[in-house]
């Protein structure tokens, strides 16, 4: 497989904590975390399938796309859609099976599985508000 040279990172208000939610609720793994000097957890590096994510926390100051538009009325209108206004998209081999997953374990579900002309896929958020698509080539 080749090397992955593009690989998002998501901030969250608490990287840690998120990392956690992403490994149970998406099924991803955790292979690295890092910690600042009074320990809060900065980055996380999760895995998937041989794809690579990272979460991490750039400060206290930040809010996640949830709290964010509570105090943010066009925040609160880009959230209205169900749509991945910016986000991650996750291939996977099995949407219906991920989404089950997916759904018993908390997350916001934006959209249930459909399929389009290039793949079935579903829409979902995450703990802090983060948009999430995971879709299944059609053929694979």
């Amino acid at each position: 497989m080749a090397e992955q040279r593009v690989i998002p990172m998501l901030a969250y208000e608490n990287a840690g904590l998120a990392a956690e939610w992403i490994s149970k609720v998406f099924g991803f793994r955790e292979t690295e975390r890092f910690h600042d000097s009074v320990g809060t957890v900065t980055d996380v590096v999760l895995e998937l399938d041989g794809a690579t994510v990272m979460v991490g926390h750039p400060s206290d100051a930040y809010q996640g796309p949830r709290r964010h538009a509570q105090a943010c009325a066009l925040a609160r209108q880009w959230l209205e859609t169900p749509y991945i206004v910016d986000g991650v998209v996750v291939m996977i081999d099995d949407v219906d099976t991920h989404f089950g997953h997916s759904k018993r374990g908390g997350a916001k579900i934006l959209s249930e599985p459909e399929t389009n002309e290039r793949q079935r896929q579903y829409r979902v958020e995450d703990l802090e508000g983060h948009r999430w698509m995971f879709a299944q080539r059609l053929g694979s």
